[in-house]
């Protein structure tokens, strides 16, 4: 199987669980329910994680930030968080660099397409 832009950002849209920025530590957390992360995680600050990866990057281009997905590996639960091939070789090729995209709505579902 060939490993594409396209698969990567596909892959990195089908990420579960939620982020949110703990205002106490100043870290980032990740739960897997919107209600689990208790009064220091501002209710605003919590993403699903598919949406956390993705940061405005020019106009209507987005960047996929591996700074960010580097937070979520390293929870060590990558089936959990549904973490397939497609992003730990984007993570492995640093010497690449990071994917930028135009994300639409398609069908009811946010989609990337690679640019």
């Amino acid at each position: 199987m060939s490993i594409t832009s396209a698969s990567i950002c596909a892959a990195a849209d089908r990420l579960q669980g939620f982020v949110g920025y703990n205002r106490k530590t100043s870290q980032y957390i990740l739960r897997f329910s919107e209600d689990a992360f208790g009064l220091d995680v501002p209710q605003q600050s919590i993403i699903p994680s598919c949406e956390f990866v993705w940061q405005a990057f020019d106009g209507d281009l987005m960047r996929l930030e591996r700074s960010r997905l580097q937070l979520l590996f390293a929870q060590n639960i990558d089936e959990r968080l549904n973490i397939s091939e497609p992003l730990r070789l984007y993570m492995r090729r640093q010497d690449l660099p990071e994917i930028t995209a135009q994300r639409s709505l398609l069908k009811g579902r946010e989609q990337a397409e690679t640019l």
